[in-house]
């Protein structure tokens, strides 16, 4: 009798213990009013972590809000940049009511979450996500990506940073793509990077 291959279910299970640990350990640091604000961000830590093991077996591949999304998104994105004490970002949207995401909604936020991560981390103040017809443009008023970089920007380990680094783009393209869209940087006539996906 042939023996089922179980590691990706195995895989998974151990994550969520580590991610129920996690929440766990949120749980009673909420106990204490002089930690609540951090247990809060860990239990969002851990709900995000949840979403990700969870989607890598989810085989539903409906519709859904993108609204939802980007909230996690943005709100993972504020959370990590406070942790590290990193600068606050704004964040705007417009998002046609009646746009559909296609797809995996915890793959496309983890799309989101390196996008709006690089934004913040080449130094842009302002994040702006806009949703109409088939695209989605995520675009911000950073310094923009320089000449040399643009024809290379969705390979791995491209990076200004340190060579454990240059993988978010990469994961961004991958995600896209697994679910049927394309994805192209560019600058904006304004200056700042501009992230247009066709889903």
């Amino acid at each position: 009798m042939a023996v089922a291959d179980l590691s990706l279910e195995g895989l998974v299970h151990d994550l969520n213990n580590v991610f129920q640990t996690i929440a766990e350990s949120a749980e009673l640091l909420g106990n204490d009013p002089k930690w609540q604000r951090l247990a809060h961000t860990l239990q969002r830590s851990a709900d995000r972590g949840y979403r990700i093991v969870h989607s890598i077996l989810e085989s539903n591949r409906c519709a859904s809000a993108l609204a939802p999304v980007i909230e996690n998104a943005s709100q993972f994105c504020r959370d990590y940049l406070e942790c590290a004490n990193g600068p606050k970002i704004e964040f705007t949207d417009e998002i046609d009511p009646e746009f559909d995401l296609k797809g995996d909604a915890a793959g496309w936020e983890r799309v989101l979450v390196n996008l709006f991560l690089n934004s913040a981390q080449a130094g842009a103040k302002n994040i702006h996500i806009r949703a109409r017809g088939s695209e989605i443009v995520v675009s911000d008023d950073g310094p923009g990506i320089s000449a040399e970089l643009l024809p290379r920007i969705f390979q791995p380990r491209v990076s200004t940073k340190s060579i454990i680094s240059g993988l978010g783009l990469y994961v961004v393209q991958s995600i896209v793509e697994q679910n049927g869209g394309t994805v192209a940087a560019t600058n904006g006539s304004n200056g700042g990077a501009v992230f247009t996906m066709r889903v």
